[in-house]
């Protein structure tokens, strides 16, 4: 995967979080280190608006170096598009259910 095709990725998933409730200026600049996709690109939110753009961003508010893979986890962290979890029975039902499995 190049830089562009992991940036324009990466943004698709920025751009869906809800950012209309922050009025305050905020600048990310991330650097990816990969020899094939790294590279840097900054998510600004404005005024209520996200931005994301391929640049540096020089009067950012943090830098974060990360690998292709982390930021991935925190764009669908952001986007809202976590994993459904199963509800998982309660250990106490699985006990009671091999006690009378055992018994018969």
């Amino acid at each position: 995967m190049t830089y562009a095709d992991f940036f324009y990725e990466i943004k698709g998933k920025f751009m869906g979080a809800d950012v209309s409730d922050i009025h305050e200026h905020l600048a990310y600049q991330f650097n990816i280190e990969d020899e094939e996709a790294g590279g840097a690109f900054y998510v600004e939110v404005k005024d209520g608006v996200l931005y994301v753009e391929p640049y540096e961003f020089y009067d950012r508010d943090a830098m974060f170096i990360c690998a292709p893979d982390v930021l991935i986890k925190i764009a669908m962290i952001l986007s809202g598009a976590r994993k459904k979890r199963r509800k998982k029975k309660p250990r106490k039902q699985k006990r009671k259910r091999r006690k009378r499995e055992r018994k018969h």
